[in-house]
């Protein structure tokens, strides 16, 4: 016997195969975008933190900035404080990324937020560890900035294989390059040089993901 499978009046008709899985893919991607759009803000706040906090460090040292200058002791506090208050947010916003979304998982997301908190305290900690072997203060200065921007850059890249994101790639890259050049510039100007390129770097990459993910990309 055979079964009629015309849709009964006032029914739609069943989809083909193709139009559904067309369907659950755009619906996957409308739920990444949704979930992903948390990262361009992580990204300005970076590029803020960066701009704010290397100009602080930079207005910290004698010969750095012209127009004023603040205690260095003021000036590592507010580089401390505004990359603390950056990585608490990174690893409450990145580890509720990965809920739901196939291409990375909420244990992923916490880890790598978990993770840039802990590299950034092992940078300064080895800068302590450098200081007290009986390195000046104007090699700290070069090593703090580039171990920061290494680090940083390392975490980008490594985000960018957990969420596939070429902007990250791209990202990652250009960080580290701005690390590895800044010291060539001497202190205190390396700081200019993390503020200007690396927290210019930061808002361009959140403006780019931005427009992609409005173009569902």
């Amino acid at each position: 016997m055979m079964v009629n499978q015309t849709p009964a009046d006032g029914d739609e008709p069943l989809p083909s195969p193709d139009a559904a899985l067309a369907l659950i893919r755009d619906q996957q991607r409308s739920v990444e975008r949704n979930q992903l759009g948390g990262i361009p803000w992580v990204l300005v706040m970076w590029g803020i933190a960066w701009g704010v906090g290397f100009l602080a460090l930079w207005s910290g040292y004698d010969g750095g900035n012209p127009w004023f200058q603040l205690p260095l002791a003021v000036a590592g506090a507010i580089f401390g404080a505004i990359f603390l208050a950056a990585s608490i947010v990174s690893v409450i916003v990145i580890s509720r990324l990965g809920r739901g979304v196939r291409v990375a998982s909420g244990f992923g997301g916490t880890v790598f937020g978990i993770s840039s908190s802990a590299s950034f305290v092992a940078v300064y900690l080895i800068g302590v560890a450098l200081a007290r072997a009986g390195a000046d203060g104007a090699l700290i200065s070069l090593y703090l900035p580039a171990g920061f921007g290494m680090t940083t850059g390392l975490l980008f890249l490594m985000g960018a294989a957990l969420w596939r994101s070429v902007s990250q790639v791209v990202l990652g890259a250009i960080i580290m390059v701005t690390a590895v050049v800044a010291p060539f510039f001497g202190a205190p100007t390396n700081n200019v040089v993390m503020a200007v390129l690396g927290g210019g770097s930061f808002l361009i990459a959140a403006v780019a993901m931005q427009l992609g993910l409005k173009r569902g990309r």
